[in-house]
Parts: structure tokens; C-alpha cells; sequence
């Protein structure tokens, strides 16, 4: 992430940004369903700075676009075998390391009727039905149809070294994302993320041009060994460019050792404004949101930089 441009507050003496970047969570999880190609759309159209979503490997080494390791019954629903008799069917609940991409295509992930009553969108997203699983290849497509060159592409690399039997190498896995990026012209204008820092340390290796997110939450650090007090420093020896906690994290303390780190603070996943505002405060660089629309609305009252909206694809011909 670039760092914003800055002032420092005359009362406070604390250095705020007058540019701040809104991430819009698995497109804009809140409004649309996630990681889909029509709330890819719809997320651009309604303006952000970056898309942030998931990728996990198929059983044919493919990259899809999925949250979970295993397909979620949650966002995901059976329509039918991809062939009669499939003995992995139903594809619900089944590793996605274990499924081909025919067979997660024929899931609905545009969020069933009646709702799953886990699903804690039910009453703001707008569902999609009969939207199928995308591949990366797929969104790269899209947002280069869109010529949407102002929106960074941030890709979260779902990787669980604790679960290795659903979990890719994580060296093949970021190469293969990296070579889709650059297929498409896209390493430039992307991010690659996970909480996997094997991830982020080879990515740097293969890709040093490309931003670099080390995640981190409380239930996860272990993955990446004794970090120390100093969670900060230890993801710039990692490789990471950026810092990006969950908000509960994220404390003077941390920005002050993120900063001394020479990294930005990119925090999720924050839907509630009051909260935003605090930590737009604290002086974080980006906000990861199901809800980009609210963003929007908290930065038009900060007079903050609103990330353009981009335009609608024409239909063919027009």
C-alpha cells in the first residue's frame, strides 16, 4: 500500500491521513454475496480502492474463489452431480483441495432461499441466485474488461499450516497465483495476503514488486512461530509490506511499532463507523469492510478521498 498523505493534528500532535483506502471485504460481502463475480461488479461500480477476496486449489489445480477449505453451507448449495453417480456428491461440507473445478461449478454460491440460519447477511445482501464459483482467471478477466486500473486486486491466499491435509504447498500455490497475476498484466496493481506467512516470505521472493499483507489475528499467530512482543517487526522480516490485524488488535501501541517498522496498518474488518473512525484516528492506511457503501459515507464526512467509482460495463455492440 502507498502511504496516504498526511497532517498532523495541531491539538493532538498526532499525525492523521487525509488519504485513507477502502477495502471492500470479499467484494462487499454485507451487500452482495462474497467472492462472486456479480458483487465484484457491483462493488467497482459502487467505488472502492482495492477488492479484497479468497483463493484456495482445486483437486485439478485450480484457483477458485472460496473463504472456507471446505465448500460452506453457508454461502454454497448443491444443484446436482456434475455426472450421475459422482460417490463425492454432495459437493456441500467436501474439501475444495478434494473437488475439481467442474464439480464446484455446479454449486449456487449467489446465497440460496430460504437463507442458511448461520447467515449473519441475511437481512442487508441482496442474493444472486444460480451465481457460480469464479476462478481467478475469471476476476482478473473482469476487472480488466472494466479497465478498472485504479482498483487494486487484494488476494488472500487461504492457507492453514495446522491443516495441511486441506492446504496447498504454499510455495507451488503462490506461484501459481503469481503467474495468473502476471498472465493478465496484473502484478503491478495487486496485493497478495494470508496468514500464512510462508506465503508472504516467497512471495517476496517471486513477486518483490507486489504488495505484501502479513494478516494477523489473536488465534493465529502461532502459525508463524515466536513473533515476539513486536508483531510488527517480526512481519517485516517475514516480507510483508503491509501490516493488516484484525481491529480488535490495534492500539497506539501497534501503530507505533508498525510505523518504527517502516509498514502501514490495513485493518479488518470493520463495518460499524464509529469504529472506523477510531481507527482512522489512530492513523490506519486502509479500512477492510463488508460495507464500502457506510465507508464512503464516513469519509465524505472526514473529507477524505473517495476512491471513483467505476463505470458500468456497456453491453457488446453499444
Amino acid at each position: 500500500m502507498r502511504r496516504g498523505i498526511a497532517w498532523t493534528c495541531p491539538v493532538t500532535g498526532r499525525v492523521l491521513r487525509v488519504r485513507v483506502e477502502i477495502h471492500g471485504h470479499r467484494g462487499a460481502r454485507g451487500l452482495w454475496p462474497e467472492n462472486t463475480l456479480p458483487g465484484m461488479s457491483r462493488t467497482m461500480e459502487l467505488g472502492v480502492d482495492a477488492l479484497e477476496f479468497d483463493v484456495a486449489l482445486t483437486a485439478d489445480r485450480r484457483l477458485v474463489l472460496t473463504h472456507d477449505l471446505t465448500v460452506s453451507a453457508v454461502t454454497s448449495a448443491d444443484r446436482g452431480p456434475v455426472h450421475a453417480g459422482d460417490p463425492l456428491y454432495p459437493y456441500v461440507g467436501k474439501p475444495i483441495n478434494a473437488l475439481t473445478l467442474a464439480q464446484l461449478r455446479t454449486l449456487d454460491v449467489g446465497v440460496r432461499l430460504p437463507r442458511h440460519p448461520d447467515d449473519r447477511f441475511a437481512l442487508t445482501q441482496v442474493p444472486m441466485p444460480e451465481t457460480r464459483m469464479p476462478t481467478l482467471g475469471a476476476v482478473l478477466g473482469l476487472v480488466n474488461a472494466y479497465e478498472a486500473e485504479g482498483v487494486r486486486l487484494h488476494i488472500e491466499l487461504k492457507s492453514d499450516p495446522t491443516r495441511p491435509e486441506l492446504t496447498a504447498d504454499p510455495e507451488m500455490f503462490t506461484d501459481l497465483v503469481v503467474e495468473e497475476l502476471d498472465r493478465h498484466g496484473r502484478l503491478g496493481n495487486a496485493a497478495i495476503l494470508s496468514f500464512d506467512w510462508r506465503v508472504i516470505s516467497h512471495a517476496e521472493r517471486v513477486a518483490p514488486g507486489t504488495r505484501r499483507f502479513a494478516l494477523i489475528e489473536l488465534d493465529t499467530l502461532h502459525w508463524n512461530g515466536g513473533v515476539g512482543d513486536d508483531v510488527a517487526a517480526a512481519a517485516r522480516d517475514a516480507g510483508a509490506t503491509t501490516l493488516s490485524p484484525e481491529h480488535i488488535m490495534v492500539d497506539e501501541t501497534l501503530m507505533e511499532r508498525a510505523a518504527t517498522a517502516g509498514l502501514d496498518v490495513a485493518v479488518w474488518t470493520v463495518n460499524d463507523t464509529e469504529l472506523a473512525g477510531r481507527l482512522l484516528d489512530l492513523g490506519v492506511a486502509g479500512v477492510v469492510t463488508d460495507y464500502p457503501d457506510r465507508m464512503r459515507g464516513l469519509w465524505r464526512e472526514r473529507g477524505l478521498r473517495l476512491p471513483q467509482p467505476v463505470a458500468p460495463l456497456r453491453p457488446v455492440g453499444v
